[in-house]
């Protein structure tokens, strides 16, 4: 899929033209197709930051931390009632009964054990349903975390989720290696892709796969292009911390 041009790997080249954050929203939710969802990564930025992304007309808000998104939530007041919130950090088990009062999403699940975590807690609410996504390490890396990208392992945990009354498997998730160059990230974003696709094609009961969220600030053009339907992005969104 490509993107509507001009196509320009530079996650500056919007912000040099001084545009204010709403333009610079609406600038990137023109240029990306319609079905790609944008996440904007909140992460250190002010409340009044992401009211501007808000009042624009964003959907999605990311946040890291459990505790900067209880700030962030007061700091909106009644506008942070107007978006869908996402855990894209890492899933603390200790964090797991707060951030199910602050989240819409998980995004970070990454062990069945975890999920049970989630299910376990999640039955305290009264009809509540998780969507969590699998969070995959698609570089391998040790100072990450997520699932090895192995598809049969992946399918394993996709599997033992689906089961779970109070939790709903919706996507899969990846950061990708940071590289500094986007066209480095396209193969990880390639065989992330496949392993989506193949956990789709198995049609697992109880299991809703829609949602691939790769792609960020450096590398979102790139991911779209393999896939992608959910980009989270910060600095080319909010500008330089």
């Amino acid at each position: 899929m490509m993107l509507r041009p001009p196509y320009i790997y530079c996650e500056k080249c919007i912000l040099e033209k001084n545009m204010g954050i709403a333009e610079t929203y609406r600038k990137i939710r023109e240029e990306v197709p319609e079905n790609v969802t944008i996440v904007a990564a909140a992460k250190t930025r002010s409340a009044e930051e992401v009211m501007e992304f808000i009042e624009a007309g964003g959907t999605d808000i990311g946040e890291n931390y459990v505790q900067e998104a209880e700030r962030m939530y007061r700091g909106l007041g009644d506008a942070a009632r107007k978006v869908r919130w996402h855990m894209i950090g890492h899933l603390q088990t200790n964090k797991i009964n707060k951030s199910l009062e602050l989240f819409d999403v998980l995004q970070t699940v990454d062990s069945i054990e975890r999920a049970a975590a989630v299910n376990t807690r999640a039955a305290r609410f009264e009809g509540r349903v998780v969507p969590v996504y699998l969070e995959i390490n698609i570089g391998d890396e040790s100072t990450k975390a997520g699932l090895l990208p192995e598809f049969n392992e992946v399918l394993k945990t996709a599997e033992g989720i689906a089961g779970m009354e109070h939790v709903r498997l919706e996507g899969l998730m990846t950061m990708g290696p940071v590289t500094g160059n986007p066209e480095d990230s396209r193969s990880f974003f390639r065989r992330t892709r496949e392993i989506f696709d193949g956990i789709r094609e198995r049609a697992i009961p109880g299991a809703a796969l829609n949602t691939l969220s790769m792609g960020m600030s450096d590398s979102y053009r790139v991911a779209i292009e393999e896939g992608s339907t959910m980009i989270r992005l910060g600095t080319v969104l909010f500008g330089a911390r």
